[in-house]
């Protein structure tokens, strides 16, 4: 198996994952809400998000890795204090294992929840931006989890058409849209996955 693409400062990915045999990751609705908090907690440090999706079994994020400036200070912290590196691989792992410390003692299991390493593809280009935010969104329709995506409440997507204060990079999302009215109208066109693995080959869900 090739070794993993690293992550490096400055650059965006599609960051994606599943459970460890396709089991399930959410089990109960509090689970969500506190998977984002650990991920604000281990993640936001060295990335900015544009999107995300949370599945039963899988999860989808869109998000750029932070400048080298902002990534190095975590170094000496990393060494001095126990604190996090500044290698934004180890950020996700952290939060796997952090997530996984809480999900096993709640539900009474063992083992690894998740499978590694996590996936990630480099968006290099304003297409496929653009599409994989909408693919992201609409993947609780193209699983069957509800009718209609929109529905879906453990997804971004309701948070970039709302003015309430959140962590995403919104106002640059709608920027790359221009505006809310192009973010809706790209959703309303089904993203399949031939669609963005023609820009991006990769094996993902």
């Amino acid at each position: 198996m090739p070794a993993p693409l690293p992550l490096q400062p400055g650059k965006y990915y599609h960051v994606y994952n599943r459970g460890n045999n396709r089991e399930n990751i959410f089990v109960a609705e509090r689970n969500y809400p506190y998977f984002l908090k650990l991920y604000a907690k281990y993640v936001e440090p060295v990335a900015e998000t544009y999107a995300y999706c949370l599945l039963r079994n899988h999860f989808h994020f869109l998000l750029r890795i932070r400048e080298e400036e902002a990534l190095a200070p975590l170094q000496p912290l990393a060494r001095n204090r126990g604190g996090q590196s500044g290698d934004p691989s180890q950020h996700f792992s952290n939060l796997f294992n952090a997530y996984t410390r809480a999900f096993n003692a709640e539900y009474q299991r063992t083992g690894a929840l998740f499978q590694r390493p996590f996936g990630r593809i480099e968006v290099t280009t304003d297409a496929y931006f653009l599409q994989l935010i909408a693919y992201i969104h609409q993947n609780p329709q193209k699983h069957r989890f509800v009718a209609d995506f929109r529905d879906w409440p453990y997804s971004s997507y309701h948070a970039h058409l709302s003015d309430k204060p959140t962590r995403l990079k919104r106002d640059e999302v709608l920027v790359w849209f221009n505006g809310a009215e192009g973010f809706t109208r790209l959703h309303k066109q089904i993203i399949k996955p031939e669609h963005i693995e023609a820009l991006a080959p990769e094996d993902f869900d």
